[in-house]
């Protein structure tokens, strides 16, 4: 089966876009297929980002909408940025096919946001660390899905060291500085690690502390991705052990606002954060 793309930010705003004017002309997506010369499902796709529109049927959707030349121009060239292929791209088939739109999403985005229960999120992990992740698959990984899989996460992570980073809040389990993953050195230089990043000017890390009891965010964690533009909406993912679901609904996204709020509310503030992870990685 044939990955698809993954949809950025500006392919989200197109498809929004366009399906709102299709909703205004008060045509329904038979109707514009027939004048399209496509099938329905192919409006579906290029309504859902599913698919990357050619400029062609673009241009030919803008001119079935009535679009004023001066906003043609501007569609056109936000169509023409939406088929630019990222990185991922190229690697698409090494990537699991649920994860495949969080990479092209993460690396639109301007702020990361969320809360991990169990391990340090991907971004932060060393090397060994992800790798000892990887380990304790109930499946064993082949060597070459391993070393496939590892150069992926850190490829994401070169962003963190670009000219323009995205601003990073992340609320930890205080188990996610205790759990030892891999060995004692592996989970020492993974702490030490977390303590660099946290020095990061656009880096935030909180440390939800057991005493701090229940917290409503114990079903699990979750990713909370904003983009620069205010257009593009923010999308909230939720990784499972075999898929990932999105959430882009206002109700879904504003909910899980709310959590965070509450979550980074609850948890130590960064001195103390800091200090809990020293003494976790003594202690190793």
């Amino acid at each position: 089966m044939t990955a698809q793309r993954s949809p950025s930010a500006r392919q989200r705003r197109l498809a929004a876009i366009l399906r709102d004017l299709r909703k205004d002309k008060g045509m329904s997506r038979e109707m514009v297929a027939e004048r399209l010369g496509c099938s329905p499902p192919t409006i579906t796709r290029i309504e859902a980002a599913q698919t990357s529109a050619r400029i062609a049927d673009v241009t030919m959707l803008l001119e079935i909408y009535d679009v004023p030349a001066h906003s043609k121009e501007v569609l056109l060239q936000l169509a023409r940025d939406a088929r630019k292929r990222g990185w991922w791209d190229k690697i698409s088939d090494s990537i699991p096919e649920h994860f495949q739109s969080y990479v092209g999403l993460e690396e639109d985005a301007s702020l990361i946001s969320g809360y991990e229960s169990e391990y340090i999120p991907g971004l932060f992990q060393t090397e060994e660390y992800a790798q000892a992740i990887m380990g304790a698959e109930p499946t064993l990984p082949s060597e070459e899905e391993l070393e496939r899989g590892l150069s992926i996460r850190m490829k994401r992570q070169e962003r963190l060291a670009s000219a323009e980073p995205p601003e990073m809040w992340m609320v930890l389990n205080e188990a996610v500085i205790r759990r030892e993953i891999g060995d004692e050195g592996v989970m020492r230089r993974q702490l030490e690690r977390l303590l660099e990043l946290s020095s990061q000017n656009f880096i935030n890390i909180q440390i939800l502390a057991f005493d701090s009891g229940a917290h409503p965010a114990m079903n699990g964690g979750f990713r909370i991705l904003k983009f620069p533009k205010l257009s593009d909406p923010d999308i909230v993912y939720l990784d499972y052990w075999r898929g990932g679901i999105y959430l882009e609904a206002p109700d879904d996204v504003n909910a899980y606002n709310r959590l965070f709020d509450h979550l980074r509310a609850r948890a130590l503030g960064p001195d103390q954060t800091r200090r809990l992870i020293k003494q976790a990685a003594g202690a190793t």
